[in-house]
């Protein structure tokens, strides 16, 4: 009986090198055309801070702030690291709220993404979302910001009266979301082994269809590995200027809201890759889905109608209409 040419070991090489070559040579195209659209940001975005925000305006403001504190180094990390994330988080996701407890207004709820779930959310599952993630703030995040401060003065440069150009910011963002990517995909893969899940992961997947404050609805283990460190690490190897700090925070507090949020709004980031993943909770890993992509963590995702909707919306027609979901099999 002769062996099936498809299962030979030649076969499956073949098959694993092709699958490899267009891997790499998607991310070579997916990296080239960024790094053509980064040198054109960083240009554009250049000029216009030269020459629309009157060039010194930002240093002018921070060295006022910073004689204002009088070079209070703790101080000034506490505003800049503790205190304008959380006000971008809980101001951004007080909006979010008011939508999801009173199902107003309706130019946020008609873009329910999981339509039917959450219209309106369960009070006192949100009540227990919030108290948790005031708790990982307070007591897991604190704590490890004050450990980050120490590690911060170490580099002589986090509290300088000189703030960095904006095209090192942008180099300095670029480098932040590459690590939080690499870290965020890896631990959060670790934390879906069965062992982990059981005791610490189960936790935030209790909400199949998320909200954006249960993007720090976790254990505090989780917490620390999984939602905290994958963002503190870029800076700390870096740094970073505590401005940077404080707006790479924010900008990550709020993009894992929409991530969360259970709204495809227009012109935001989409969040259907994340929403996918806490709907089958062995998909989408990764916050890019560039690790999914070489992993194969995204098969399922890829095949749905999700993966259709997984774009900016630039029209005020909710994706959920214009690419609505099949309708299901009748049993």
């Amino acid at each position: 009986m002769e062996a099936d040419p498809g299962h030979s070991p030649t076969a499956k090489l073949q098959k694993q090198g092709k699958k490899l070559s267009d891997a790499l040579r998607i991310s070579a195209y997916v990296f080239s055309t960024g790094l053509l659209m980064f040198t054109a940001l960083v240009n554009a975005s250049s000029w216009l801070m030269q020459n629309i925000t009157l060039g010194n305006f930002w240093q002018t403001a921070w060295l006022e702030f910073y004689d204002y504190m009088e070079g209070d180094e703790w101080t000034i990390f506490l505003i800049g690291a503790a205190l304008v994330p959380a006000l971008a988080f809980w101001g951004f996701n007080g909006i979010l709220l008011v939508a999801d407890v009173t199902g107003k207004p309706t130019f946020i709820t008609r873009y329910r993404i999981q339509l039917g779930k959450n219209d309106p959310v369960d009070r006192k599952k949100l009540w227990k979302a919030i108290y948790t993630a005031l708790g990982n703030q307070f007591f897991v995040s604190f704590p490890m910001l004050v450990a980050m401060f120490y590690i911060m003065q170490w580099w002589e440069n986090t509290f300088s009266k000189e703030l960095p150009t904006f095209q090192w910011f942008l180099v300095e963002l670029s480098i932040f979301t590459v690590v939080e990517e690499i870290l965020f995909y890896y631990t959060h893969r670790l934390v879906h082994h069965p062992v982990l899940y059981k005791h610490i992961h189960k936790k935030h997947h209790e909400w199949t269809a998320p909200i954006g404050v249960v993007s720090i609805y976790a254990h505090p283990i989780e917490h620390i590995v999984s939602n905290t460190l994958p963002v503190m690490t870029g800076p700390m190897i870096m740094g970073s200027h505590i401005v940077s700090v404080s707006a790479w925070f924010s900008i990550a507090l709020i993009t894992t809201s929409i991530s969360h949020c259970g709204y495809h709004l227009p012109l935001l980031p989409s969040p259907e890759f994340h929403d996918f993943h806490h709907l089958k909770f062995n998909q989408c890993y990764g916050v890019l889905g560039v690790l999914d992509f070489l992993h194969g963590t995204d098969k399922m995702f890829r095949q749905s109608k999700a993966f259709e909707r997984h774009k900016v919306l630039l029209s005020l027609t909710p994706l959920s209409e214009s690419i609505p979901e099949p309708p299901r099999k009748e049993e």
